[in-house]
């Protein structure tokens, strides 16, 4: 990032944001902080998709405060993964896929991708259904098949139409829609001390819902199409600063103060995903589980989970749609464009296409037929009659097990030197980074054994 000194002489109202003898005023350094936040906030935001929101409020339902500690437990495994995908894009300048396909051939990248690209279509596909259910909510009377079409068109339509650093903006707006789980979590509350315990002290059942909902919650969270998007992220971002890089060389102009910025960026985007996972739980076990309400089987069901529980508060239903259905659309249109952006990113790495969201549609045209083909066949897989709420959790299985062979090859990229030359893992990265792979694997044979039983 290029620095302007000034002499002392100069106007003071030009001070602001730049170096002034040498040292940045804590007015600049707060304000360059803020501004870095990017692609880790939009990853962390869209984790909170309508999948999470689903398999979160599900769990909430289901084992009410039991698994609040999950969010905790996540938080380093998540930071961790989207920092090391993160730094191999901002070092090598290159997406996820290229440097698997440099390391590992297309022998193995494709059938990766292969993977990855199931999972974000049927992802894309149980978002879609929840959007249309969530306007439904709303508005009864208009059918679901044409707010799903329009929102497909509009969602293309954007990634096509707008240049990039505009899209990014629309991105970073979106994610605000996820603080109305905050406030109901607020609202609805419980015994906060009670809270406060189940969020700290793992609570384990040996069973097969419990298995699978820990699957599902890993799932949703650590997700293979994150990994490649933050990649790429990172990479387009030095592109739109106009840095010149080459796959596999390194980059010179990449500086550990970037480098820094960048993990605020991830750290800060985690935790804002893992506050909204804690308050989805205890939403809905404050207001679904207490109450009997263990299995929810629709988006309607799911709503009531954000009704108020304040006997004075008026029109508790039809405000708890309200907000349900905001959090819902918003959140899909913030995760769409990420799932089929990643299928993009993947592809176009896979076989050598042009890519990147900073391109015009014919200067990457494969790249942005592959983001509109992902969307429109996650709308066509919609006519087949779906559950949502099932088909979200399913979706976040499904990642989960995907996640597992991806996420050992960014482990062994990661500590690579001819790729991130002295920018590979510290000790403490290996460390978190191996946990997480041994947990997730585990965990998903662990489900496997208990469904057999």
């Amino acid at each position: 990032m290029k620095v302007k000194k000034i002499n002392a002489d100069n106007d003071s109202n030009n001070d602001k944001g730049i170096l002034l003898n040498n040292k940045p005023s804590k007015f600049s350094s707060t304000k360059e902080k803020l501004m870095s936040l990017g692609p880790g906030l939009i990853t962390g935001a869209s984790d909170d998709d309508p999948s999470g929101i689903a398999t979160f409020s599900q769990a909430g339902a289901q084992f009410g405060f039991g698994m609040l500690w999950m969010a905790l437990f996540q938080y380093p495994m998540m930071t961790v993964i989207q920092e090391i995908c993160a730094r191999i894009g901002l070092v090598t300048g290159s997406g996820l896929g290229g440097i698997l396909k440099k390391k590992y051939s297309k022998k193995i990248l494709i059938p990766l991708s292969g993977l990855v690209l199931i999972a974000n279509t049927i992802n894309i596909a149980a978002d879609i259904a929840a959007m249309g259910a969530a306007v439904r909510l709303l508005i009864p009377q208009v059918p679901i098949f044409i707010t799903t079409i329009f929102f497909v068109i509009f969602i293309v339509g954007l990634e096509i139409v707008v240049p990039y650093q505009k899209y990014m903006k629309i991105l970073k707006y979106t994610a605000l829609s996820l603080l109305s789980y905050i406030i109901t979590a607020i609202i609805v509350g419980g015994s906060w001390s009670q809270i406060l315990t189940f969020s700290v002290i793992p609570h384990i059942e040996i069973k097969p819902e419990f298995a699978t909902m820990f699957v599902a919650i890993i799932g949703t969270s650590i997700s293979p199409y994150l990994f490649f998007w933050q990649a790429s992220e990172e990479a387009e971002e030095d592109v739109a600063k106009q840095k010149i890089k080459e796959i596999g060389k390194g980059n010179p102009e990449v500086t550990k103060k970037e480098i820094k910025l960048m993990r605020i960026d991830i750290a800060v985007g985690i935790a804002f995903a893992e506050l909204i996972v804690w308050a989805i739980v205890i939403t809905t076990a404050g207001s679904l589980h207490t109450h009997g309400v263990t299995d929810i089987q629709s988006s309607e069901q799911a709503a009531k989970a954000l009704e108020p529980l304040v006997k004075t508060f008026p029109h508790a239903g039809e405000i708890a749609k309200a907000i349900f259905a905001f959090g819902i659309i918003g959140t899909g249109l913030l995760a769409i464009p990420v799932l089929a952006g990643s299928s993009g990113y993947i592809l176009a790495d896979t076989f050598g296409w042009k890519q990147g969201l900073n391109k015009k549609f014919n200067q990457a045209k494969a790249f942005y037929i592959v983001i509109a083909a992902a969307t429109s066949i996650g709308l066509l897989i919609n006519f087949v009659n779906i559950d949502p709420i099932r088909a979200l959790v399913y979706a976040a299985v499904i990642n989960a097990i995907t996640s597992i062979p991806i996420l050992f090859a960014v482990l062994k990229i990661s500590n690579d030197k001819n790729f991130l030359k002295t920018e590979t893992n510290g000790k403490l990265s290996n460390t978190i980074g191996w946990i997480t792979f041994i947990v997730m694997g585990i965990s998903v044979i662990i489900m496997f054994i208990t469904w057999g039983k």
